[in-house]
């Protein structure tokens, strides 16, 4: 039996059901957390925190491979302008370290929106709270136990 982290205690507490899954290797990069897992890059999400200039804190979710448009971000919430949460503060902020930031059990809830590409997707996997640990569940039960916003909030690709 493997180590239940404090996100699978949640869902278990809300009777919430999903899927974990383990991977060895430390905090890779989420594509390679993606590829161990054999699972699809638009599939697995990241969750990033950032600050706005009056020291709100906000969670946005987006697929692996992609990178959050700071601006979209901004306006989805309604701020003048965001910058990402720096390393150092994410243990004191959240509860987690980086690498094993999940939505699901921060320190407090914080705003969250998750990129409107989730909409088109039945499961979605992201950080069970600790490095090497994912976990994969609907989005409308993640929705359950996290206030979620969808909006376009992914930076353009240029190709």
């Amino acid at each position: 039996m493997q180590e239940k982290t404090n996100v699978m205690r949640i869902l278990d507490k809300a009777k919430i059901p999903y899927s974990e899954y383990t991977y060895d290797g430390g905090a890779l990069s989420g594509v390679e957390v993606a590829n161990v897992l054999k699972k699809d890059e638009r599939q697995v999400f990241k969750t990033l925190v950032t600050v706005s200039k009056t020291l709100k804190n906000y969670v946005f979710m987006i697929p692996v491979a992609e990178e959050l448009d700071l601006k979209k971000a901004a306006f989805a919430v309604g701020e003048k302008s965001l910058s990402m949460l720096k390393s150092k503060d994410l243990l004191p902020v959240t509860g987690y370290v980086h690498g094993g930031c999940s939505p699901i059990g921060m320190k407090k809830p914080f705003p969250t929106t998750i990129d409107e590409s989730a909409r088109s997707l039945e499961n979605i996997v992201f950080s069970g709270g600790k490095i090497g640990y994912q976990v994969e569940l609907k989005v409308s039960d993640l929705q359950k136990i996290v206030p979620l916003r969808f909006a376009d909030i992914l930076s353009e690709h240029i190709s």
